[in-house]
């Protein structure tokens, strides 16, 4: 165990000297998301925007829902949740669909999950320009008291994010499949986490289980923040923010120790 901390001690030093060529990565990815399309950058507000439509007209006249400014709620929460989604979708193939330069190379591995991960984050920060749009528009406004947390909480979801794509971008250099079956789980998974619902609906027996999930506590920080106007509880950031940290550790070790025959097998 002592040997692992030490030799995680020292990729993390590695990374860090390879910081500029994370951001070349991240510039890239950018960039050439939606290169040739007519729209460009547009798309990075057009996608959300589409989907966030779809959901709050399913759970606001459909299937109804008592929420005041339910389409606010929904909103504050999904931006995130698309956050975390395409970061795992994406952090999946991030390994696998980079065979010919990881053979060609020498660069810490992790560089490749790291520069997917931040690439979707500077794209939900791009996105939180519709959230804080919606909040002024709709009267509901903002509290410079709870804005403060807001960074706390993007950070906690961010390593949260970060330690699960190092997970499944190792995981599915061996295994294809995996990056199948994490979409499946993602498809699940947002209907297991409040963002259409609030925490009081669920009923009493299982909300534990709904409790246990680490994306809960962190979109009802966001919630908190931006819609209730509230602090954030303490507990909530505490459990997440340690979820996280017990993700990068795990994270950290399982692709440490699946990353040398990474060449191999693609």
């Amino acid at each position: 165990m002592r040997k692992d901390i030490v030799l995680m001690k020292e990729r993390i030093r590695n990374i860090f000297s390879y910081s500029d060529m994370i951001g070349s990565l991240v510039k890239k990815e950018l960039r050439g998301k939606y290169k040739g399309s007519v729209l460009g950058f547009l798309w990075t507000f057009i996608n959300p925007l589409c989907q966030i439509i779809v959901y709050t007209i399913v759970f606001s006249v459909i299937v109804r829902n008592n929420l005041d400014k339910f389409y606010v709620y929904m909103i504050v929460g999904m931006i995130p949740w698309l956050f975390f989604d395409m970061s795992l979708r994406q952090g999946a193939g991030c390994i696998r669909y980079q065979g010919d330069m990881i053979k060609k190379i020498y660069f810490p591995r992790e560089v490749l999950p790291i520069a997917c991960v931040t690439s979707n984050f500077v794209n939900m920060l791009f996105c939180f320009v519709i959230v804080f749009a919606v909040l002024f528009i709709s009267g509901i406004g903002v509290r410079i008291e709870a804005l403060l947390f807001l960074p706390l909480v993007m950070a906690i979801e961010y390593f949260l994010s970060l330690g699960f794509a190092l997970i499944v971008s190792a995981g599915t250099v061996y295994f294809k499949e995996l990056e199948h079956i994490i979409t499946v789980i993602l498809m699940a998974w947002i209907y297991g986490t409040p963002i259409m619902y609030s925490m009081e609906f669920i009923p009493a027996n299982i909300k534990w289980l709904f409790k246990a999930n680490p994306m809960t506590s962190v979109i009802e920080s966001y919630h908190k923040i931006l819609y209730w106007k509230a602090l954030p509880s303490g507990k909530e950031l505490l459990y997440s923010a340690a979820f996280a940290l017990v993700m990068m550790v795990i994270g950290g070790l399982i692709f440490a120790r699946l990353d040398d025959n990474f060449a191999e097998e693609l």
